[in-house]
């Protein structure tokens, strides 16, 4: 059974940081990993992601700079370090998986098929 949950949510003032994990368990093979979040009355927005073998990522515009995804494959985990927190980042941050191994690009959205519960990322001016 796949599992995707996420943990590290929670409140901080602007300018602070939290690290976000997300661990992936009952998936064959390295999957493409990707974060995303939704504000109350907004999209969601994909902010984040990393390939299988850790060796690309991309970042959104909004969070370039201050963001930093990585992850540990022994661990079945992906990790979103976030610096420099502002007030609007705050949301509900879901991390994702895509629906094999094997894509190249984990950019492509329509494949993220395995999703965690969110976890809330509140920051406070």
């Amino acid at each position: 059974q796949v599992q995707v949950v996420e943990s590290g949510g929670g409140l901080v003032k602007a300018g602070g940081s939290l690290r976000l994990s997300c661990l992936a368990s009952g998936l064959t093979g390295a999957r493409n990993m990707g974060w995303f979040r939704q504000a109350p009355g907004k999209e969601r927005e994909h902010i984040s992601c990393i390939t299988g073998n850790g060796q690309s990522t991309h970042y959104a515009d909004s969070v370039k700079g201050r963001f930093s995804i990585s992850r540990d494959v022994a661990k079945n985990t992906a990790y979103l370090q976030m610096n420099n927190l502002k007030p609007e980042d705050t949301a509900t941050y879901y991390c994702a998986a895509h629906v094999r191994f094997g894509i190249t690009s984990c950019d492509d959205i329509p494949k993220y098929t395995h999703w965690g519960q969110g976890t809330q990322v509140t920051v406070s001016s």
